[in-house]
């Protein structure tokens, strides 16, 4: 299976410059692309494909006008342009099959992760450096992370506001396990962000004083930044300051710190549960989308990261040759008592606890729809 490995560079002042000006002309070729496939589609033409895109890539950089495209990675170009033809692809694809497929949009600047991929053959790495096409030798964050091998696949270099990280693909052996047994149920939660069918909690990390505190110094911030912006406005037009810049850096920050503890939180969670070694682990299918649309609840599943937590679990237990189901997105896990399975169609979102009128048990609403995650039969 491949496995990815992410890892934040060290990068010197002219490296940065560099991997700026790279992912400047890797929008720029992606926009240009989306230009070119657009107006041949209005106009009747063919479409053309990635490989067939070098000839022109070629004669632009020829043209007089576009000189600098050839100071940066030229595969990084070519991966720009790629990616436009695949947004094109997915959208007919999309339309054939009767998907709602957003037309592909253009990139601009000011909402665009920097970001651009180089030449796979072309980078190396050792111990605490990376080499890139064009940049040089770029200082990583981490000693002896990335495995050295001959090949990498998918390298990525991105920058997320604050730091600027390389992701690449490496193809290791399939993990076996050589003791798998039993089945465990999962609940996943606002109040616990998860509670196995064991009876083990995982409690929700944002209701922590720690992370409350962050939260309050950001939105302290915010105010902050808002007002000088008001302040600085001439009209309609909002100016930048360099006191604007500042505050806007450090809430960057405490962004990224929050997105770091929750994410680093959810993969502790997901790794203890597959260490476990079950054979089978059952999740609800949760309609996260719709869910999302509850202007009351929103916020708060955005914060507890509930895909995130899914999709984790999905490619760990791969990984770990674990079976992962998901229930039946209409199966009442709450509803139904544990021990005699009756269901009880009058149990309201505010009954934490539940109590079975027919056998007269007693048991925790979400531990008990854990439980009955794990005697979950897939042919239901």
């Amino acid at each position: 299976m491949i496995k990815s490995y992410k890892v934040r560079l060290e990068p010197t002042k002219e490296q940065i410059e560099l991997m700026f000006k790279t992912a400047g002309c890797t929008r720029f070729v992606y926009n240009w692309c989306l230009g070119f496939q657009k107006e041949r589609f209005e106009t009747g033409e063919k479409f053309v494909s990635a490989m067939g895109m070098s000839k022109y890539l070629t004669a632009l950089k020829k043209d007089g006008d576009h000189d600098w495209l050839k100071e940066v990675d030229s595969i990084a170009l070519v991966g720009a342009y790629t990616d436009a033809c695949t947004s094109f692809k997915n959208f007919f694809q999309g339309l054939k099959k009767g998907q709602k497929v957003g037309y592909p949009k253009f990139k601009a600047k000011k909402h665009t992760k920097p970001s651009f991929m180089p030449n796979y053959q072309s980078i190396k790495f050792n111990e605490n450096q990376v080499k890139l096409p064009k940049i040089g030798i770029v200082k990583l964050s981490r000693k002896n992370y990335i495995p050295i091998v001959k090949k990498y696949s998918n390298p990525r270099v991105t920058f997320d506001g604050l730091n600027w990280y390389i992701s690449v693909g490496v193809e290791e052996e399939d993990y076996v396990s050589l003791e798998l047994n039993g089945t465990i149920g999962i609940d996943l939660g606002l109040k616990d962000t998860a509670i196995l069918s064991t009876g083990k909690k995982y409690k929700n990390i944002n209701k922590t004083a720690h992370v409350k505190r962050i939260e309050k110094r950001l939105k302290k911030l915010q105010r902050q930044v808002s007002r000088k912006y008001e302040s600085n406005r001439q009209g309609k037009i909002y100016n930048k300051t360099n006191n604007i810049e500042k505050i806007n850096k450090k809430i960057n920050k405490l962004h990224k710190r929050l997105a770091n503890i929750r994410n680093n939180y959810n993969h502790n969670i997901t790794a203890d549960i597959v260490n476990m070694n079950p054979a089978k682990i059952v999740i609800e299918d949760l309609n996260i989308k719709g869910m999302m649309k509850n202007k009351h609840l929103s916020d708060a599943i955005g914060k507890q990261g509930l895909y995130e937590i899914t999709r984790q679990l999905d490619y760990k237990c791969k990984y770990k040759g674990i079976e992962l189901v998901k229930a039946d997105r209409w199966y009442p896990s709450s509803k139904t008592c544990s021990n005699c399975g009756h269901i009880n169609k009058d149990l309201k979102l505010s009954d934490r606890t539940y109590i079975c009128p027919e056998c007269g048990t007693v048991i925790d609403r979400d531990l008990n729809a854990a439980i009955n995650l794990a005697n979950y039969k897939t042919e239901q």
